[in-house]
């Protein structure tokens, strides 16, 4: 890869809110795929580039509604005008680009360059080409293969981690189904209640019913299970395994594989959204608040990641959210003071740090700001009847 080649990783979640579903067919605030499992509640949903180190470069707070194949061609229009043309790597997950964008990709000028997962369905077709490939080793535990086809390239990637977390979810799921499914044929119901709980157990091992076959009866509350082992087959071939596909004339299986994990800041990025700088749930009313909440979220995603840099040069032993935790203990405070003529002088103040928190300010090159000067109110007018 040249040295000035950008890298720029697009992905999108939902945020949920705690309010009724708004009138206005206009609004934002839509039911669509929630990403916290809150179908129940209305959302929007936000996209976010981000560069490899995690420091955002647009934002964008979509209807909840919003297929995610529907955003990309816009956000390549958006950065292209507002940081120009360049030579850049678009970094994304399965489910966001769409045939048509990625031809438009490969035939603009200059070449937009991009690695993407691919959905499931491609394995499929592309399985047997794949099958007498080679495997390389990308790094320790992930091997991958490779396949060019019609001016891309294809990486079929395997991750022994992946593997052994995904077969483990996959059993406990189909124990848990299993388990259920002998519970139920012992018990005595109707055959509305029997449809009623298999549905149930569908949607809470959704996986594992897959390599279940189920038939009720068409008249009596009764039905038969019994494994489905060509499914399972199909399963175990492809637990722990990514199809990946690209533009890019790099051939070398650990840099393509060290690209895509880049993706992982965008997903950190989302993740301290969610979770230090606490953008969930919503409780905002109006279309104009939330996007203001959300943009202070963002706003406050800027300095996060701009600590977490600084710590990573001045104190890489130390983690972002211990810091904020230290900080947390300086307060400002306004101490307010009255004088014998009705008027009142405001000190504010900043308590100051511990030893401790005193070492960590120095040791990132940072200072409290100086104590503000007093401020004095006016008199407070006399009143008609007091006169």
């Amino acid at each position: 890869m040249k040295p000035d080649t950008a890298y720029t990783l697009y992905d999108l979640t939902s945020t949920y809110f705690e309010s009724d579903p708004p009138q206005d067919e206009n609004d934002k605030r839509r039911f669509g795929y929630s990403r916290d499992k809150r179908s129940d509640c209305v959302q929007v949903v936000i996209a976010l580039i981000v560069t490899p180190q995690g420091f955002p470069l647009a934002y964008e707070v979509l209807a909840g509604n919003t297929s995610d194949k529907t955003t990309l061609r816009e956000f390549l229009r958006k950065i292209e005008t507002q940081y120009g043309k360049a030579e850049r790597i678009w970094l994304m997950d399965r489910g966001i680009p769409t045939e048509e964008v990625l031809q438009e990709m490969r035939h603009s000028d200059p070449p937009i360059k991009y690695l993407v997962g691919t959905p499931k369905g491609r394995l499929t077709r592309l399985e047997k080409q794949l099958l007498d490939k080679p495997w390389h080793s990308a790094r320790p535990g992930v091997k991958v293969k490779l396949l060019a086809q019609q001016n891309e390239l294809y990486v079929l990637a395997e991750s022994n981690d992946r593997v052994q977390k995904e077969r483990s979810m996959r059993r406990r799921q189909l124990k848990w189904l299993w388990a259920r499914l002998k519970q139920l044929s012992a018990m005595a119901l109707t055959r509305e209640d029997l449809l009623m709980k298999l549905g149930a157990a569908k949607q809470t091992a959704p996986s594992a019913w897959r390599l279940v076959h189920i038939e009720v009866d068409k008249l009596k509350a009764s039905f038969t299970y019994r494994l489905h082992r060509e499914n399972l087959r199909r399963v175990r071939r492809r637990e722990g395994r990514y199809l990946l596909r690209t533009n890019l004339t790099e051939s070398d299986p650990a840099k393509l594989w060290s690209l895509y994990l880049q993706l992982v800041a965008v997903e950190e990025a989302f993740k301290n959204l969610k979770g230090d700088l606490a953008v969930r749930p919503i409780f905002h009313q109006t279309e104009r608040r939330v996007e203001a909440h959300i943009f202070v979220s963002f706003l406050a995603y800027c300095l996060h990641v701009t600590l977490t840099e600084r710590l990573r040069t001045l104190a890489p032993g130390l983690t972002t959210r211990s810091v904020m935790e230290k900080f947390a203990a300086v307060q400002m405070i306004d101490v307010h003071l009255p004088t014998t003529d009705g008027r009142q002088i405001i000190l504010t103040r900043t308590t100051q740090p511990e030893p401790e928190l005193k070492l960590l300010l120095d040791k990132l090159r940072l200072q409290l700001p100086a104590q503000p000067s007093p401020r004095i109110t006016t008199a407070q007018a006399t009143s008609a009847t007091a006169l």
